[in-house]
């Protein structure tokens, strides 16, 4: 069994646990929910008993995966997101196993979410190669439940009634508050605490410009704000960036852009709110049915930065759909949104230009705005100020 693992990419397997729960994992492993209960040990649950009785129910060779112990290959999954959208995400640790657990006898892998009736558990030998052919899915930054990703992403290795804790290298968490506090725990010093915001569909950093106003380094379609700003041109095509992944993830999104730009109602200088009716945590979160707090419905906000696709980014476009947005969001009932830098990256504007025209016009806006900066370009912190987006009257 010790050339069970061909591949470089499993850096670690992952288990989702509350913060409460570390001390004892840390002295005694990852163990599975059936020796938790014949132990008597005490332990703080981050599901609910829903999530529970499925695993109850489904049979692992001659026994539930109530005797296993469920670890991820991605821990930024559907399960999580909706863990945090019940729980404070303050109180929520991700515990990063070594890869060479796969090596241990009588482990075995699901082929997706180990509950889910439609996902294989096979021995790791058979199951990892159907792990490998689909890593694409499962190392990406999002999912749905119509080509079955939100299922496989949710891939497991489960481990029969305990990994054991000198196999646990890293605890992260959502920020560094929280890191300062599971230190304080007094952890094995082998044993790593890091912040990972992006994890837990955080941002990364957050700027603020201004009391309504600020930056956002991070994924703009995980924002708590309302409505969610997408970069598009006028002749219904959504190839690459933000749009190709609204596209994708949110196929109504495409098909109201794709009507509004064959009646002309999309212009530049003239964007377009969808006012969507159904929950995002219905389509990202596992279980959804299931959720006590949905979250508000999301918008989008087709904004218009160029006319043809091939063509680059129109600044004074730009500029004309931000004075749009000026004098009509109160109108249309926008109450917070997430932008990102319009017409940056793939559109070839340069943020020196882009990032103050957008600030001094989202700056007037009596809700909160969130400034997605660009991936594409690493931005100095001199062009970042609210001196210099702004100006330093304001």
């Amino acid at each position: 069994m010790s050339n069970i693992i061909k591949s470089p990419d499993i850096k670690g397997l992952y288990y989702i646990t509350h913060v409460n729960n570390l001390p004892s994992i840390l002295a005694l492993g990852i163990l599975s929910h059936a020796q938790i209960t014949e132990r008597g040990i005490p332990f703080t649950s981050i599901y609910d008993a829903e999530i529970v009785s499925h695993q109850q129910n489904k049979m692992v060779g001659e026994k539930s995966l109530w005797h296993f112990a469920n670890l991820y290959f991605q821990p930024r999954n559907p399960m999580l997101y909706r863990v945090i959208s019940e729980k404070d995400k303050n109180d929520i640790a991700i515990v990063s196993i070594l890869p060479t657990i796969l090596n241990l006898p009588n482990t075995w892998v699901s082929i997706g979410n180990a509950a889910s009736a439609p996902s294989e558990i096979l021995p790791t030998d058979q199951g990892l190669p159907s792990i490998f052919e689909m890593w694409d899915i499962i190392r990406s930054e999002w999912w749905k439940e119509e080509d079955g990703s939100k299922r496989k992403i949710m891939s497991e290795c489960l481990v029969p009634s305990i990994v054991p804790s000198n196999y646990i290298h890293t605890v992260y968490v959502a920020n560094h508050e929280t890191a300062e506090r599971v230190r304080a725990m007094n952890l094995p010093t082998n044993v790593s605490v890091v912040p990972e915001p992006q994890m837990f569909f955080q941002p990364i950093r957050r700027i603020r410009i201004s009391n309504n106003l600020s930056l956002v380094e991070g994924d703009l379609f995980f924002s708590q704000l309302q409505t969610l700003t997408i970069s598009v041109n006028t002749v219904g095509i959504m190839g690459k960036g933000l749009a190709s992944r609204a596209k994708y993830q949110f196929p109504d999104v495409y098909v109201v852009y794709q009507d509004v730009c064959r009646s002309k109602q999309l212009q530049m200088g003239k964007p377009h709110i969808y006012k969507r009716e159904s929950f995002v945590d219905s389509a990202l979160a596992a279980d959804s049915t299931w959720l006590s707090n949905p979250n508000s419905n999301k918008w989008f906000l087709l904004f218009p930065t160029k006319k043809h696709w091939k063509e680059d980014s129109d600044i004074e476009g730009i500029k004309h759909g931000l004075t749009w947005l000026q004098v009509n969001y109160e109108q249309e009932g926008i109450k917070s949104l997430a932008i990102p830098a319009l017409g940056c990256g793939l559109g070839g504007l340069d943020w020196r230009d882009v990032g103050p025209l957008m600030c001094q016009h989202l700056n007037e806006l009596n809700i909160p705005v969130g400034v997605y900066l660009p991936r594409e370009q690493a931005i100095p912190l001199e062009f970042l100020t609210k001196k210099f987006l702004l100006g330093a009257e304001k």
